[in-house]
């Protein structure tokens, strides 16, 4: 398995992560990373699920995934491995995360899952050279880059107590969506998605939801745009809903001189009709 290395700030789809508290300055990989930002969701949760838990963190790790969604979790055992696999089964791209040297795949059983994430488009990565091996702060360390990658957070099921809490923080610092799914009030299971959604993330109830607050458009929808004051705007917005997102992209395809095109993005920022995502990325609200 071939390990590369590279700088976050130096690939497009990595870049995202230079703008969080204590960003990583170098990414180990094996497999292929979007060559440009494409929207990316990372969906975490317990690693013991229930039989509610599976099958909800399958259909919409699927429905996702078959969109064009890179479905982002951290190769663990339970939400994440099902997530994985979800996306592959939908013949879509998924992200790995790992809290060790790529030299060892943990937890060991997800080593077939692993080797199909890489064979089918995808990858597993990490901020942690060969050699290291998983401790319990590298895995809550972790946890803030699945957020960064990520253009949303899902929780399918979690306790109240979990490392999947410890994503939602770093999501909510980053200024990432939240949503999770509502579960039995009496299943400790469950605690975690409804205490966050108590504060304030999104009830989901299938994909759709997650592809309209992140303006993903469905094949076939009929989604009407937002309209921009000027024609400049109009097109800037026509091409993030394209699914473009870098800025410097942005520019160039819209032919626009850099002055007018900063106005022309600073004036969609100031009237809530884009927002920015860090790293010079940005998307429509």
């Amino acid at each position: 398995m071939k390990i590369n290395s590279i700088a976050p700030d130096k690939h497009k789809y990595l870049q995202i992560v230079t703008t969080i508290a204590k960003p990583p300055i170098k990414f180990f990989y094996s497999g292929t990373l979007p060559e440009d930002r494409v929207t990316s969701v990372a969906i975490v949760g317990t690693r013991k699920p229930t039989p509610y838990g599976r099958e909800v963190t399958y259909q919409l790790a699927y429905d996702l995934a078959k969109q064009g969604v890179v479905i982002i979790s951290g190769l663990a055992l339970g939400i994440d491995g099902i997530a994985h696999k979800a996306a592959l089964d939908a013949g879509g791209r998924t992200i790995a995360i790992l809290a060790n040297g790529l030299d060892t795949i943990y937890p060991s059983t997800h080593r077939s899952l692993a080797q199909s994430i890489i064979e089918k488009g995808g990858a597993i990565l990490s901020e942690y050279d060969i050699g290291v091996e998983p401790r319990v702060y590298q895995f809550l360390a972790r946890n803030r880059i699945v957020a960064a990658l990520s253009d949303a957070v899902i929780v399918t099921e979690a306790a109240a107590r979990s490392g999947t809490m410890a994503t939602v923080a770093h999501a909510l610092e980053q200024n990432k969506e939240i949503f999770a799914i509502p579960g039995n009030i009496t299943s400790p299971m469950s605690s975690g998605c409804n205490t966050i959604l108590k504060q304030g993330a999104h009830v989901l109830t299938s994909a759709d939801d997650v592809l309209e607050i992140l303006s993903v458009n469905l094949p076939g929808s009929q989604q009407l745009l937002p309209l921009g004051t000027t024609p400049l705007e109009t097109v800037i917005i026509a091409l993030l809903q394209a699914g473009i997102r870098d800025g410097d992209e942005l520019q160039e395809k819209s032919s626009a001189p850099a002055s007018d095109f900063a106005q022309a993005l600073t004036m969609l920022e100031i009237n809530g009709v884009i927002r920015a995502l860090g790293a010079n990325q940005w998307t429509l609200k």
